[in-house]
C-alpha cells in the first residue's frame, strides 16, 4: 500500500460531465470505464436517472456550475535535474493538470504540477488559446503553487473562486478538473470521509489533509473541490493505491491553502511551515507517567531528542514532558481536540503558525511546571527533502564527482528509498544536522581516467575527511581541495576506505577529464568564488585564442 501524488497527465480529461439538460427532462448519462493510473480499465456504467429534482447529487453539481469557469487547464514543460550528471539536465517533458482562479489575478495549482518548470501555460474552459503564465511561488511542503498571467485578455469573463469553511464528515464535495481520458472539463462527486494529519508525498511532510471518496485521477492535480454552495474547500493532490481500496482521494484543505496564501502575501515569497524541532514519545503507560513525576490528571508527551539547530533546543531538554502548546492541552497520545467528536495530532497547532511566530509551550521538568515562549523556525534537515528548484551542487577533481546528498538525489539513484545503503538510510531517517550549513558529501561516481585507476568502483560513498580534516559541507571541501599545497590529496571515506592522489597530477588531470566528458566547469555555480570565476574566464579565453590561431594557421598554411 502506498499513497502517491496525482501525476500531471500529458493527455487531458473526461468529456464535459456537467452540461446539464433542462430541469424538465430526465438526465441520461452513459459513462465508460476509463483507464486508471495502472492502465486497468474500470467497469462500464450506464445510468438513467429520475427527473432532476429527485437526484440530490446533480442538484449539487448544478450549484457548482457557476464556479467551473474559474477552473483552468495547466500545461507545463519540465526540465528536471540530472543527479547522475549534475552539470546537465534531463530531457524535457510535458504534462497537463488543473488549476483555478482566485482573487488578485492569481491561479492556484499543485506544486508538483509545475515542479522544475521551464514554461507554464494556462487555458480557460471553452477557449482555444493558451496563455503564458508566471510562477509566483511554489510551496513544496504543502504541494501548492501560485501562478499569474500578464495578458489582460485571460482574466476577462472569469469570476474568482471563493473559499468555504472546513467541511464536516459526510459533507458533499465535487472535484472539478482535467484528468486523463479526454480534453474537456470533468466532474466527480463524493463525500468527506476523513480529516486528519496526512503524509504529503511531494512535500515529504505531514499536514492536515482531507480524504474523500470522489475519483481523483492523473490530471486532476491542482483542481478545486467544491462544497454544495459552490465554494472551494480544497485542492485535489494525491490518492491511495491499494488492491483493497477504491476511490480514496486526498484533498488539501482550506486551512493549509490559506496558510500558503497569507504567507505569500505577508512576506512576498513563500517561507514555509514551521516545526517544533523535537522527536517525542507517547506517554500512555501509567508507570511511565508516574516515573516522570506526573499527577494522575496530567497528560503530555515526552521529548526524546531535540534538533540542535532548532531555537527550542536552547530552552527545552530531553525528558521534558510537553503538557500544552499555546494553551491547548496535549493528550498522552500526542493528540489535541479538533472538532466535535474528533481529535488530531498536535502538529496541526504548530502548522497553523508562521515562520518567526512565538508559541507558548508548557512543560513538566523534574516535577516542576515551566513555560517557555519559543520562536518557531523552519526545519533544517541533514538530508534535505527538496532542492527547491535549484540545480544540484557538484565538484569534480581527478574524475571524482562529489555532490551533496538530498532526498531527490537518493530517489534518483536508488528508486525506492529503502534500497539506499544502510548507513545513508540510517542518517536520512535518524541523523540530525549539528549546524545550519552541515551537509552529507558523497562520491557519486568516478569518471574513469589514468589518474584514478583502482578507484573506479567507488559509488555513493560518503566523504568524511580530507587530509585528516572533517568535511562539514561540499563548499568547505572545495575550498580545502582548491587551496591544498600538500603533496597528496587524501579523502577519508565511509567504511574506512581511503583515496590518495598526488595533488599536482590530480589537478592537472581534471581539465582533460572535463574536456573528454564535455563538462564546462569543474564545479556548480553556487560553489564558485570570484577567483574560480576569473580562472575559468581566463581558461576559456586561452582556449578560444588557441582555436582561432589553429584556424588561421590552417588557412595560411594549407
Amino acid at each position: 500500500m502506498h499513497i502517491q501524488r496525482i501525476s500531471p497527465a500529458s493527455a487531458a480529461t473526461v468529456s464535459d460531465a456537467v452540461s446539464l439538460p433542462p430541469a424538465t427532462e430526465p438526465i441520461k448519462i452513459s459513462a465508460f470505464g476509463l483507464p486508471d493510473q495502472n492502465g486497468a480499465c474500470g467497469r462500464d456504467l450506464s445510468v438513467v436517472s429520475e427527473p432532476l429534482m429527485t437526484v440530490p447529487r446533480w442538484e449539487r453539481v448544478g450549484r457548482v456550475v457557476p464556479s467551473m469557469d474559474a477552473v483552468v487547464k495547466v500545461f507545463c514543460v519540465h526540465t528536471e535535474p540530472n543527479f547522475s550528471l549534475p552539470w546537465q539536465r534531463k530531457k524535457q517533458y510535458s504534462s497537463s493538470s488543473s488549476g483555478f482562479v482566485i482573487r488578485g489575478r492569481r491561479v492556484l495549482t499543485n506544486a508538483h504540477s509545475v515542479d522544475h518548470h521551464t514554461q507554464v501555460k494556462l487555458k480557460k474552459r471553452g477557449s482555444d488559446t493558451k496563455y503564458l503564465a508566471t510562477v509566483l511561488a511554489i510551496g513544496t511542503e504543502c504541494d501548492i503553487a501560485m501562478l499569474t498571467v500578464s495578458d489582460d485578455e485571460f482574466w476577462e469573463g472569469i469570476s474568482p473562486v471563493e473559499f468555504g469553511d472546513l467541511p464536516a464528515l459526510q459533507d458533499a464535495v465535487t472535484v472539478v478538473g482535467y484528468p486523463i481520458g479526454g480534453d474537456t472539463i470533468s466532474v466527480t462527486s463524493g463525500v468527506v470521509s476523513r480529516m486528519e494529519i496526512l503524509p504529503y508525498v511531494h512535500g515529504s511532510t505531514e499536514l492536515l489533509g482531507m480524504q474523500i471518496d470522489a475519483a481523483i485521477n492523473s490530471g486532476n492535480s491542482g483542481g478545486p473541490a467544491f462544497n454544495d454552495k459552490g465554494e472551494c474547500v480544497g485542492i485535489a493532490f494525491q490518492s491511495l493505491k491499494h488492491e483493497d481500496a477504491e476511490n480514496i482521494g486526498y484533498v488539501i484543505p482550506v486551512p493549509v491553502i490559506m496558510h500558503f496564501i497569507r504567507d505569500y502575501e505577508k512576506n512576498g515569497v513563500y517561507t514555509g511551515f514551521p516545526i517544533l524541532g523535537i522527536k517525542w514519545q507517547k506517554m500512555e503507560n501509567p508507570d511511565l507517567r508516574m516515573s516522570m513525576g506526573m499527577r494522575p490528571d496530567q497528560k503530555g508527551i515526552r521529548i526524546r531528542r531535540l534538533e540542535p539547530t532548532a531555537p527550542e533546543s536552547q530552552l527545552l531538554k530531553p525528558s521534558d514532558v510537553i503538557l500544552s502548546f499555546d494553551g491547548v492541552n496535549i493528550a498522552s497520545d500526542g493528540t489535541v481536540p479538533f472538532r466535535h467528536g474528533e481529535r488530531i495530532g498536535f502538529s496541526y497547532l504548530v502548522s497553523q503558525k508562521y515562520i518567526g511566530d512565538n508559541a507558548l509551550v508548557k512543560v513538566l521538568r523534574n516535577s516542576e511546571t515551566l513555560e517557555f515562549s519559543i520562536k518557531l523556525a523552519k526545519h533544517k534537515e541533514l538530508i534535505p527533502s527538496h532542492i527547491e528548484g535549484k540545480p544540484p551542487s557538484y565538484y569534480i577533481v581527478a574524475g571524482f564527482v562529489l555532490t551533496a546528498v538530498s532526498l531527490p538525489y537518493l530517489r534518483s539513484e536508488f528508486g525506492n528509498i529503502f534500497d539506499v545503503p544502510i548507513k545513508l538510510l540510517d542518517k536520512h531517517l535518524h541523523a540530525m544536522a549539528q549546524s545550519t550549513d552541515e551537509q552529507l558529501v558523497v562520491v557519486s561516481q568516478v569518471l574513469v581516467a589514468d589518474i584514478n585507476i583502482g578507484y573506479e568502483d567507488i559509488v555513493n560513498n560518503q566523504v568524511l575527511t580530507f587530509n585528516d580534516m572533517p568535511v562539514k559541507n561540499l563548499k568547505s571541501l572545495v575550498i580545502m581541495v582548491e587551496n591544498c599545497d600538500d603533496e597528496y590529496l587524501k579523502f577519508g571515506l565511509e567504511y574506512n576506505q581511503m583515496v590518495v592522489l598526488q595533488t599536482k597530477a590530480a589537478k592537472a588531470a581534471t581539465l582533460d577529464i572535463l574536456t573528454t566528458h564535455c563538462i564546462s566547469s569543474s564545479m556548480s555555480d553556487d560553489l564558485k568564488t570570484k577567483e574560480n570565476a576569473l580562472e575559468e574566464v581566463s581558461s576559456m579565453a586561452d582556449d578560444l585564442r588557441d582555436t582561432i590561431l589553429e584556424k588561421v594557421e590552417a588557412v595560411c598554411w594549407p
